[in-house]
């Protein structure tokens, strides 16, 4: 990881797009290794989230973002068109543009590409554990973008794959690890820091994978759902950290 970079990235994200706050913040852990959870938030979660942590992380990322061949496709499928509401040759030509800057751009900040076949899945994963084992910290957004959305949230379900990185992890290091689910508000711009559950080792791995998911997700909708009925105006039990 460019460490550089990072950090003149996440200023860039603070200052030019996110400006928002962290919430809770002692929920966080102090360090590596751990997993960041998120709700995506359309392209905002990914910004914000990076704008707000206090160190830095590895981020999955759909492995299409990470290649220059299949990036330009990705992006005018997936942000140029629906999010920017533009049309070819003009979503083709800005998709391009942009594929230029942010491939190695992400890839000098450490992305983990995330594949789709059985063979990828397993590298993915690899990467993950032996960021996880040097102390790193992981970041993943696991919605699911073909499931459906719930509005009550603009979030969709999560896949549970992301939940082998606690039995992987075990299996590496006889440690459990940590998952810490996070929030993001765009409309009160705050990212809110839930308390982490441990991998539980004496459980059987499909159940755990399914109880670590449904944990998270579950979580995040509770945050998100008091950001929203509350308007964020500090409860008691929430602890502010605006950024400098």
């Amino acid at each position: 990881m460019n460490t550089a970079l990072y950090y003149l990235v996440r200023w860039g994200f603070q200052y030019g797009i996110w400006g928002g706050d962290l919430v809770d913040a002692d929920n966080l852990p102090e360090h590596g290794p751990a997993v960041l959870v998120s709700n995506h938030g359309g392209a905002l979660g990914p910004i914000a989230v990076g704008a707000s942590m206090p160190y830095e992380m590895y981020t999955w990322i759909h492995a299409d973002m990470l290649d220059p061949r299949l990036a330009p496709e990705y992006l005018r499928r997936d942000f140029v068109e629906p999010q920017l509401h533009l049309r070819p040759p003009a979503s083709e030509w800005l998709a391009g543009a942009i594929s230029k800057i942010h491939v190695p751009l992400l890839r000098a900040v450490g992305g983990i590409p995330v594949y789709h076949t059985l063979e990828g899945i397993r590298e993915t994963l690899q990467i993950t554990v032996d960021r996880l084992v040097e102390g790193n910290v992981i970041l993943i957004f696991p919605e699911d973008p073909l499931g459906p959305l719930d509005h009550r949230y603009n979030m969709r379900p999560f896949q549970k794959g992301f939940a082998r990185c606690g039995e992987l992890y075990f299996e590496r290091v006889r440690r459990p690890l940590a998952f810490c689910p996070l929030a993001v508000h765009a409309e009160s711009r705050t990212v809110c820091a839930g308390k982490p559950i441990l991998y539980n080792p004496n459980s059987k791995p499909a159940s755990e994978r399914q109880r670590i998911k449904s944990v998270l997700e579950q979580n995040i909708q509770k945050m998100l759902m008091e950001a929203t009925l509350e308007g964020f105006g500090a409860p008691e039990h929430s602890v502010f950290h605006r950024r400098p």
